[in-house]
């Protein structure tokens, strides 16, 4: 928001940011109790807040809660020593940016097969901007070929059937998940790390003694437990998927993939459609290495819909 803001003006509240494929229909907020704000959360704390993330994403291995995806994706790379590392792209790229900033040698590869023979590899599953997919078993299989695989599964949410958490630790596979995204709550900073117990204790060393605050805690406990919410979310993320390719299709961009929380469209000009849309402080991402893929997550109430509507049609 900090650049749509210097190119076009506005203020944040005047824009929707359609930018950051963050679910716009978050979890609703509980009442939050008085503790919450006033002490120190304590091991019993973070340890069921691990238990109702296990619970949710189906897996034995060990749990560490972190300030979201982000803060494990900088954490990661001190685990060894710096070596090769190859990252499946394109891709999120603070990845590729964590593991040069910690002396790693980077090579972006655009085959999975090319990850072999690595000391490390990221894969991002589902990807992020298109969309692509790895199934359980080819992950599993490259683990087996690499030093160590990092499955980053931010975007996973709504695909279960794509996760490798269950077997999160196999050959100190690594898979990462984020809560704020399919939340819709990214402001509370929530993630969580899954893996075998060795490396989870080192990164809880890097981490700190309270890594998540009382509020994230709180509110992550309950909406991880909430599975009728989850079901129910996935289903309208499907119904919004599809409106949003009818929409756009009507403009002439064609689908390149996506996830039920953000679309990838092919335009005849990616920045100058960026632009447009900018016009009616609706934002989007556009990409530095090409001309036409712009990204869009999908909007929250009808009247952000029909906003997006207007600025499509213009």
């Amino acid at each position: 928001m900090d650049e749509a803001i210097r190119r076009h003006g506005g203020r944040p509240g005047d824009w929707i940011d359609l930018s950051t494929g963050i679910n716009r229909r978050p979890y609703p907020l509980p009442p939050l109790s008085r503790g919450t704000w006033t002490a120190l959360p304590t091991r019993a704390d973070m340890a069921s807040l691990s238990k109702s993330a296990a619970m949710a994403y189906g897996t034995a291995a060990s749990v560490l809660p972190v300030a979201g995806a982000q803060a494990v994706i900088q954490m990661i790379p001190r685990l060894t020593a710096p070596g090769h590392a190859r990252v499946l792209g394109p891709t999120y790229n603070e990845h590729a940016a964590a593991l040069c900033a910690a002396g790693w040698t980077v090579e972006e590869v655009s085959s999975p097969v090319a990850l072999a023979g690595a000391d490390l590899a990221v894969i991002v599953n589902p990807n992020n901007p298109d969309g692509r997919t790895l199934t359980p078993d080819a992950l599993l299989s490259l683990s087996s070929a690499v030093g160590r695989l990092v499955v980053d599964e931010s975007f996973a949410d709504p695909y279960p059937e794509c996760s490798v958490a269950r077997q999160a630790g196999t050959n100190g596979m690594i898979v990462l998940r984020s809560f704020g995204k399919f939340y819709g709550l990214a402001g509370i900073r929530l993630g969580f790390v899954l893996g075998a117990p060795g490396d989870i204790e080192r990164l809880a060393a890097m981490a700190g003694p309270w890594p998540v605050s009382g509020a994230a805690i709180e509110i992550g406990r309950r909406a991880l437990r909430d599975r009728r919410w989850a079901a129910d979310t996935v289903q309208r993320l499907h119904d919004d998927a599809d409106r949003m390719d009818s929409m756009a299709a009507t403009t002439g961009w064609t689908l390149v993939g996506g996830t039920l929380l953000f679309r990838l469209y092919a335009t005849p000009d990616a920045v100058r459609a960026q632009d447009d849309l900018a016009k009616a402080a609706i934002w989007s991402r556009a990409f530095p290495y090409s001309h036409t893929w712009l990204r869009l997550g999908l909007p929250g109430d009808e009247t952000e819909w029909e906003r997006l509507a207007r600025a499509l049609r213009g």
